[in-house]
């Protein structure tokens, strides 16, 4: 009897991004858009940013850039000012 194959998870893009107010107020990326290879590392990663910088978000999303699916993305910590996600 042939057991089935565990279904494979889709590949996620988890990524951290830190913003500071440039002179004109706007919030600009000074840390990232950086890939992280876990989500609980990514969310340590943005709250050790978090104190330090306008705003912090780390974010993952199922990927598959080989056919460009791309999932919703999902916010794993948020802190302070980031601009709105296109």
């Amino acid at each position: 009897m042939m057991s089935a194959l565990p279904q494979q998870k889709a590949p996620k893009l988890i990524v951290v991004v830190a913003f500071d107010r440039d002179d004109d107020g706007e919030l600009q990326p000074v840390f990232g858009p950086a890939e992280q290879q876990t989500e609980d590392r990514a969310i340590r990663t943005a709250k050790g940013l978090a104190g330090k910088h306008a705003g912090v978000i780390a974010w993952s999303r199922e990927a598959n850039p080989t056919i460009g699916e791309y999932g919703e993305p999902t916010t794993l910590f948020l802190f302070g000012d980031v601009p709105d996600m296109e």
